[in-house]
């Protein structure tokens, strides 16, 4: 008698393109970083191609301006691919990180840098997802996925 297949599971298929375009020594390593937004997708998205950008602060200043219309740096901005009805596999669009504000912020906030890291990629992974916080009530709600994320890895609360 041949023994039964296991119930089939979802092939999980999370590709994340790194690309580091800045010498800053205080970066995560790849595997971090695939590892927060793998944890970002987790139960939400099974298949995916994510393009995530380490960049210094000039970049960053330069793509703050034209796409945000704000001066200077950022921690992290989203680009999603597109809208997101039902959350189609395939590819989900770009984040851009600044290590050189990341490192600043998790002195100023005294969060460790992995911790703030792993904070900010989370983050910017949500919102290729059309997570926002804009309003109050999206902004509680991310805020609250992001706490349950992180403590899932193992990282205090970055709001308290």
């Amino acid at each position: 008698m041949k023994a039964k297949n296991p119930a089939p599971h979802r092939m999980i298929n999370i590709k994340v393109n790194i690309q580091r375009a800045t010498k800053l020594k205080s970066q995560p390593s790849n595997q971090r970083i695939r590892k927060w937004v793998k944890a970002a997708l987790a139960g939400r998205i099974h298949q995916a191609e994510i393009n995530l950008r380490v960049v210094g602060t000039r970049e960053a200043s330069r793509l703050n301006r034209k796409w945000r219309g704000k001066s200077g740096p950022t921690n992290v901005l989203s680009f999603p691919a597109g809208e997101i009805p039902g959350l189609v596999p395939g590819f989900l669009g770009d984040i851009v990180v600044c290590a050189p504000v990341i490192a600043r912020e998790a002195i100023q906030q005294g969060k460790s840098p992995g911790a703030h890291w792993a904070h900010v990629i989370i983050h910017g992974t949500l919102h290729l997802m059309g997570y926002d916080h804009i309003k109050p009530a999206e902004a509680r709600k991310m805020e609250r996925l992001e706490k349950k994320l992180l403590a899932s890895l193992a990282i205090d609360d970055p709001y308290k």
